[in-house]
């Protein structure tokens, strides 16, 4: 196949790159000249130009473009993201129309951040509850519960009869990466403040990074799927337990919590927003398991485990000494 993936110079971009490149054609569209082992092809994200050439033609192209929400949400912040996904998606959707080989599929980047912060039960793409403006939360949890449903709205906007379409509601990937949402929370577990944020009830929403590149493949081979689709693993947990479950990983006894204040100060101060640990995002993958996918790691504990040995071993780091086994008498 040839897969063209606007905006995949970026965590999830280069996972799915990395896992495809080897079978087949894949073309990154980036606004960054880099030095990968696939092609990329510059572009801006909004106006047509040679890129246009790459989609005509290809299977599946996958969009992934979109400004980091990792920062304070600021007007100049705010307009960025917003602006990146939808004319990204829009641009996109004008060059599959009008190419005369249009792709086959188009996998379009959305987020499970679109449904309600809830604890009382799970969301799927049938039962779930969108997000709205709800009387307990930051107005910042609006924001990104409103581009989330522009984002959305502008992919089901796009007139591209011949080429199917889903939109992937994706949870955190965890991966080893530098950088990612996983290594970060290891940093936090390795220095001993790997408690939990806030109360530790906010549910998360993760799935292994071997999990995401398996739940594409099946996108790309199920030709009647299509709509919204939750790509997240079926157990998500709450965040006290998220966080044990890294600890007990790394073989660290205790982690100090971080209370609510706390956390809004270190946020400010580290330019990012608390809505990224404290939303409660209970996502379950309702279409996938309807369909048949079966996930390698769907329980956190098992997942947690498999990703610190692979961050071990990225980093030439020696396994934990096994555990003595105590005496029977």
């Amino acid at each position: 196949m040839k897969i063209v993936i606007p905006g995949g110079s970026g965590h999830l971009g280069t996972l799915l790159a990395r896992a495809f490149h080897h079978q087949h054609e894949v073309v990154v569209l980036s606004r960054r000249e880099r030095v990968r082992p696939w092609r990329t092809v510059a572009w801006d994200g909004v106006t047509p130009g040679p890129w246009v050439g790459e989609i005509d033609g290809a299977d599946v192209v996958i969009n992934l473009a979109g400004r980091s929400v990792d920062c304070r949400y600021g007007q100049r912040h705010r307009e960025e993201i917003l602006f990146s996904r939808v004319e990204s998606t829009r641009a996109v959707g004008e060059a599959i129309a009008g190419v005369q080989r249009p792709p086959h599929l188009w996998l379009q980047a959305s987020t499970a951040t679109i449904y309600a912060h809830r604890y009382d039960a799970a969301n799927d793409e049938q039962d779930g509850i969108l997000g709205g403006c709800e009387d307990d939360i930051p107005w910042t949890w609006c924001f990104s519960i409103d581009v989330a449903k522009l984002w959305e709205k502008a992919f089901d906007e796009a007139r591209t009869p011949r080429t199917r379409k889903v939109k992937m509601r994706t949870a955190m990937v965890m991966s080893p990466d530098a950088g990612t949402p996983f290594d970060i929370f290891l940093r936090l577990s390795r220095l001993g403040l790997g408690g939990p944020h806030g109360d530790g009830r906010q549910f998360v929403s993760w799935i292994h990074h071997d999990d995401f590149i398996r739940a594409v493949r099946f996108l790309i081979d199920q030709r009647f799927v299509a709509g919204a689709v939750n790509v997240a693993a079926p157990n998500p947990l709450p965040n006290a337990e998220f966080m044990k479950g890294i600890r007990d990983a790394l073989g660290v006894p205790f982690g100090i919590g971080a209370g609510r204040r706390l956390l809004e100060v270190a946020a400010f101060l580290h330019r990012t927003e608390t809505e990224l640990l404290l939303k409660s995002r209970r996502v379950v993958p309702g279409r996938l398991q309807q369909h048949g996918f079966m996930f390698r790691y769907p329980l956190w504990s098992e997942a947690a485990r498999q990703l610190c040995d692979e961050w071990r071993a990225l980093r030439g780091r020696p396994a934990p000494a096994a555990r003595r086994a105590e005496p029977t008498w």
